[in-house]
């Protein structure tokens, strides 16, 4: 397998991956959205809540703002053997969440949403995501508990957003059939192609997706579009809980650890 980065963000990452068939390609984006791991609020213990949301939609809202994931500091509570409903240490994080409106209307955010003493490096990704409006007098004052997840689950624990994998495209113009007259370059609204000193030449084969409208508009036949075999552009964002290179790691080591148990019960299977 030949791997390279193309762009690396924050909360991105885009790879070319070559000599890798469709079916893994497609297995690593599966797994990332699904299987690997992130934390989220599970349960909320709500002491006071005078706003006008009721204490479900309150729940929800809060089940649905990324958190910043430690994967390293917790487990998932099913490998936990402390037995309690609400968890522990090891397999749970606490959110404390107290504000009241005086004498305005006041707006909640992500940011009134603390972290307890015990767990600071689990906080929400972005402050400023909105979660109520009190009006002056009203409080809400709770007990959020955050556990980790997978995908299959709830989406709410799905690390990733935008998770795609495509064929990479191999262009070929035959210059004897090439009378530069542009048709393929006009048609084509990802711009792969160009004309340069009156010869098309392909300049962005990354955002080729094999369309072919540059193939049927040719009068001359002079353009020939097929993906490369075993070769794929993969992309995906992040909603922040998960740094896109611990995301893929991980994608990779689940997927190796499905591989090795298919491996060994194939083993026991008689001839």
């Amino acid at each position: 397998m030949n791997l390279e980065v193309v762009e690396k963000t924050e909360d991105s990452l885009a790879l070319i991956i070559h000599s890798l068939p469709l079916g893994l390609i497609n297995a690593i984006r599966r797994i990332m959205i699904a299987e690997v791991p992130s934390m989220a609020i599970d349960d909320v213990l709500i002491v006071e809540n005078s706003s006008f949301i009721y204490d479900e939609v309150l729940a929800h809202r809060l089940g649905l703002i990324p958190l910043i994931t430690d994967l390293d500091s917790f487990v998932k509570p099913e490998d936990c053997d402390c037995g309690e409903p609400l968890g522990c240490g090891r397999c749970r994080a606490v959110l404390l969440l107290d504000v009241e409106a005086k004498d305005s209307i006041r707006v909640v955010y992500s940011s009134d949403l603390k972290p307890d003493p015990s767990n600071p490096t689990v906080r929400p990704v972005n402050p400023d995501i909105p979660i109520a409006k009190l009006a002056p007098g009203q409080r809400i004052k709770l007990e959020a508990y955050a556990r980790l997840g997978v995908g299959l689950q709830h989406a709410k624990w799905q690390p990733v957003t935008v998770c795609y994998h495509r064929y990479i495209a191999s262009i070929t113009i035959h210059r004897d059939r090439c009378d530069g007259c542009g048709r393929c370059v006009d048609v084509c609204y990802r711009k792969v192609l160009a004309l340069i000193n009156g010869i098309v030449s392909p300049v962005n084969i990354l955002e080729c997706t094999l369309c072919n409208d540059c193939v049927t508009s040719c009068p001359r036949a002079a353009i020939e579009v097929r993906p490369e075999k075993d070769s794929f552009y993969l992309k995906f964002e992040t909603t922040g809980s998960l740094p896109p290179q611990r995301i893929f790691e991980e994608a990779l080591k689940i997927l190796r650890a499905k591989a090795s148990e298919f491996v060994s019960k194939l083993g026991g299977v008689e001839r």
